[in-house]
């Protein structure tokens, strides 16, 4: 039985430019640690990069959270503890007050239309509504985007962060880690994506995934987009629960 629905936030409840969003953040953050460290700027970027990259390996053994990976990389590619309480400080400033005010020109950061509708959809149906975001980026930075699509921290029951989060998509470790948070098996949790990569667990472990982009991927139990989903989810619940009975 369904319990819970998880959505991607990134193109799926906000619609924006991911890749100029990340670059705006990225080179902010280098520039302020670029001034307080005396390294260039340049490579503190690179280190980000290959923090990020690192962070979503299909491979990885460690049981470090994604942020505590990012800081063992950083450092040893730049010299730069991020853990360091003066540092910490800085980049949490940084990440509260300019970071949310990131999301115009080419950012393009806007609700996507339906998205308000599918999430209280969601709680009106008496289920667990979670936000499953690919968990690169601090708590913060999730809260800054989730204000440009409309939503607070009080919209879901489960946030996932680099905070929070040991492994990103799509890896099924990640979606059984989420939803187990949440109490559930991932078979009793339904996502929400329009990534067609990385909104479907791989390997399969048994959650299935409602799709909002622009493909018509065959693993999708339901396809369409998001300003249909509010009226759609009551017959993808019901068809999803006679399957599993």
């Amino acid at each position: 039985m369904i319990q819970a629905v998880l959505f991607d936030l990134d193109d799926t409840l906000l619609s924006l430019n991911l890749t100029a969003f990340l670059g705006r953040y990225v080179n902010g953050a280098s520039g302020l640690l670029a001034r307080a460290s005396g390294k260039l700027r340049v490579n503190i970027m690179a280190a980000y990069a290959r923090a990020w990259l690192a962070v979503e390996g299909e491979n990885r053994k460690d049981r470090l959270t994604n942020q505590q990976l990012i800081n063992s990389i950083m450092y040893k590619q730049t010299g730069i503890p991020l853990d360091d309480p003066v540092i910490d400080d800085m980049i949490r400033c940084y990440e509260e007050t300019v970071v949310p005010r990131l999301g115009g020109g080419v950012v393009r950061a806007e609700p996507k239309r339906g998205a308000r509708e599918a999430v209280d959809a969601v709680w009106d149906m008496g289920l667990t509504c979670a936000l499953a975001t690919n968990p690169v980026v601090s708590k913060a930075c999730d809260l800054a985007r989730m204000a440009w699509a409309g939503f607070t921290e009080d919209d879901f029951a489960l946030i996932s962060c680099a905070e929070n989060s040991t492994r990103a998509k799509p890896w099924a470790d990640y979606y059984e880690e989420f939803c187990g948070k949440l109490g559930l098996a991932t078979e009793e949790c339904l996502m929400v994506g329009n990534d067609a990569k990385r909104d479907f667990a791989h390997p399969a472990c048994g959650l299935r995934t409602v799709y909002v982009g622009h493909a018509r991927p065959t693993r999708a139990v339901w396809s369409g987009h998001m300003d249909e989903l509010a009226a759609a989810l009551p017959r993808i619940i019901d068809e999803a629960n006679e399957a599993d009975a």
